[in-house]
Order: structure tokens, then sequence, then C-alpha cells
């Protein structure tokens, strides 16, 4: 039995991602899985036990009964309670207990991958106790894995895969949520269009169209006259995007035309994924 094809291009996108992951920490030494990655709060050791954790819920292993302790400052809501159990339940694993357990939850996921025959509308655990499509679990694992796979990559000074199956999952995650972005946090006004213009190893040009209620929607077509237009690269759009950086840090690499106030109101409001 073949995987379902709408599930293809996001096994094959994690698959890829996570043997990059696997590749970049083998080698690693004792200390060097303590160094903060740009993952707020989290080392690379946080980092591949979070990526352990998610792939061992998807095989339906049962969540480690575990109380964190009270002094995690980066974590300030119930979702990121929820992913942090994974990550606190292993932080005083050594490396060769960490390589040994990646490899092991590669193997076990790429065979269920495989073997996977359920229709991707077909209901899985998601966090906090939700449901959700199979289909939409397999792709959030495509996306979380290519963008903690950068955050390794940053930490231990690695660049690469910028245009991989997985970066191309992430922006089209990315873009959907842009009309949030525009219309209901930097609140464009009605009937207005943002243009983004985005190069680099992944470039896309996208608009996002705010109708006369407020709502937002996003096409691939240009628009005459915007309100805004923002040029940035695709390395500070995902890192933007996801949070890895301030919008400070970054501003000498967005060029903004337009409504200056709308313009920096989406950058500061450009943060999707914590």
């Amino acid at each position: 039995m073949s995987l379902h094809p709408s599930l293809q291009t996001y096994a094959d996108a994690w698959t890829h991602s996570v043997e990059a992951i696997s590749e970049l920490v083998q080698p690693l030494a004792e200390g060097e899985w303590n160094w903060a990655t740009p993952c707020p709060g989290w080392s690379v050791r946080d980092i591949v036990s979070h990526v352990i954790g998610l792939d061992c819920e998807m095989l339906g292993d049962p969540r480690p009964i575990h109380t964190l302790p009270r002094d995690l400052y980066h974590v300030t809501n119930e979702l990121q309670r929820y992913m942090e159990v994974q990550v606190d339940v292993r932080r005083h694993h050594t490396a060769p207990e960490m390589t040994a357990e990646l490899e092991y939850t590669i193997i076990r996921r790429s065979r269920q991958l495989r073997n996977e025959s359920r229709d991707p509308s077909a209901k899985v655990r998601g966090p906090l106790g939700t449901e959700e499509s199979l289909e939409e679990a397999t792709r959030k694992r495509a996306f979380d894995v290519w963008v903690h796979e950068q955050d390794l990559r940053t930490t231990l000074g690695k660049p690469g895969n910028l245009d991989s199956p997985g970066a191309l999952v992430t922006r089209d995650m990315l873009i959907q949520a842009l009309p949030i972005v525009v219309a209901k946090r930097a609140k464009a006004p009605a009937n207005s269009a943002v243009v983004f213009d985005v190069s680099g190893p992944v470039e896309f040009l996208r608009t996002v169209r705010v109708n006369d209620e407020g709502r937002g929607s996003v096409d691939g077509s240009p628009s005459l006259g915007p309100a805004a237009t923002l040029s940035l690269d695709w390395d500070t759009y995902f890192r933007l995007a996801c949070g890895r950086v301030k919008p400070a840090a970054v501003a000498d690499r967005i060029k903004t035309e337009g409504d200056s106030a709308l313009a920096e109101a989406i950058v500061r409001n450009f943060a999707v994924s914590p």
C-alpha cells in the first residue's frame, strides 16, 4: 500500500529534514548539546528531544508522566507546557542516549509512513487532547522539523537546505498565515492590498487583499497601487515569521514602500510560529 499522494509531499519533506538533523547532531561532543539555539529557551538537546517526542506521539506512544519544574521562564502558556514535557524529561540524557533514541524514532516513524494506509482525513491525536486530520498532522511535522533543522544549522554554523522540500512546506504554511498578520493583527484598512516580495533560495510574490469587511485573503497576482510593499529575503522572512529574530535585528534587511506605519505594524506582528 503506497502512501496517499497528499501525504507523500509531507512525508518526503519530514524524511529529508529529520535525516539532516540526525547527520548534524551525530558527531557532537557532550558539551555542544547544551548550546543555545534561536528557538527561545531551547538548547540543541531540547530541540532533538522535541523532535523525538512529537514523532513518538505520531507513533501513538503514551506521553511521559512528568512534572515540569517551576523555573522554566520561556514556558508561558498551556501549549508550551504541553510541548515542554517531552523536552524536559530528556534534559539529563547523554549524547549517545539522544542519538540512539533519535535513530530508533526515525526508523519507527519511517516504517509507519511507508505502511500508512489511513485516509488523509482520518483523525489523529493533536496537542492538548485535540484532534486533527492525518494530513494536517503530517504537514505540521514536515514544517516543524525543517524549522528546527534550521535552528540547529544556525547554532552549529552549518547553513544549508534553505530550498529543500521542508522549506517549500514551510513557505506554504507561512503564506497561509499572512491574512491574519495583515488584516487582523496589523489592522490594514478595508479595501487595501499589501504585497510581499520575497527573494533568495525560495522566492515568491504574494498579495494580501483586505475586503470591505476587514477580512484578508492571499493570492499570487500583483496589486496595482498597494497600501504597502515589503521586500525581503527568504532567510529573513522565515526567521521573522517563526519568531527566531526580533524585527529590530533585521530591520536593515526589509525594504518597505507605501504606508510606513502599516508596514511597521506588519513587521511587528509577523511572528506566527513560536
